[in-house]
């Protein structure tokens, strides 16, 4: 494997004392946090493609925390180029804390780096396909990139359901509520494109598998039951 940044020994080190030492202790800390089906995981040993709905800044450290360390270690997130590496400070802690390669959301910038290709190289990475958080707290529609780029590169998805981030920090917040409110993380059984199978029907089967870890463990984790996700009325932002 060749080496750089994304599967470098020496910044992986680093990466897990800020990612476990740092931001999951805090998290941890001002949250109180669930983790569900890491036993879904057991035969993940190569790349994959995590997708998870995305309704919190804190979506991607409870995710990175809660991932079994020996699959987390390389893991990369995407994040959006227009923001987190249009400035030095923002690119160089995003890289250090996420491993994070960028995500063009506007359509008109070069990529720097594949995606496809970090995935070769046994770099797994972390998709919010919804390409923003949410307004809302509902799970929006999903864009078929990720499932496309996992049935391509003959990886499977990881899908994820975050719970509670959005009532703990809700877009335009600067810092979680007080008072340590729940959240979940919840991993589900890998999955694959079924033979002929279109980038956008599984993307639809992923974002299903999603919204049924929601449904199924709202009540649990939150105390009550958690607002309908309709396919049918809920967009995402534009990318």
């Amino acid at each position: 494997m060749a080496r750089d940044r994304f599967t470098s020994r020496s910044q992986a080190a680093a990466r897990f004392v800020a990612q476990r030492g740092l931001l999951k202790a805090v998290v941890w800390t001002i949250t109180r946090v669930t983790v569900i089906g890491r036993e879904q995981l057991k035969g993940v040993d190569s790349s994959y493609v995590v997708v998870a709905n995305h309704s919190s800044h804190l979506d991607a450290p409870l995710i990175q925390g809660a991932i079994p360390r020996r699959l987390g270690r390389y893991l990369a997130a995407g994040a959006a180029a227009d923001y987190f590496f249009d400035v030095w400070w923002r690119r160089r802690l995003t890289a250090l804390f996420f491993n994070a390669f960028p995500v063009d959301r506007t359509g008109a910038a070069k990529r720097s780096v594949s995606a496809k290709e970090l995935l070769r190289r046994g770099v797994p990475l972390l998709v919010f396909p919804e390409g923003t958080r949410t307004r809302s707290g509902r799970i929006a529609a999903f864009k078929p990139g990720a499932a496309a780029l996992a049935a391509s590169a003959e990886v499977p998805v990881l899908p994820v359901a975050i719970i509670g981030a959005y009532e703990a920090h809700p877009r335009g917040s600067k810092w979680p509520k007080p008072g340590r409110l729940p959240i979940g993380v919840v991993f589900g059984a890998p999955m694959r494109p079924l033979p002929g199978e279109t980038p956008v029907d599984f993307t639809t089967r992923i974002r299903d598998a999603i919204l049924a870890m929601h449904a199924e463990h709202a009540s649990r984790i939150l105390g009550r039951p958690a607002a309908p996700h309709d396919p049918d009325t809920t967009r995402g932002d534009p990318a």
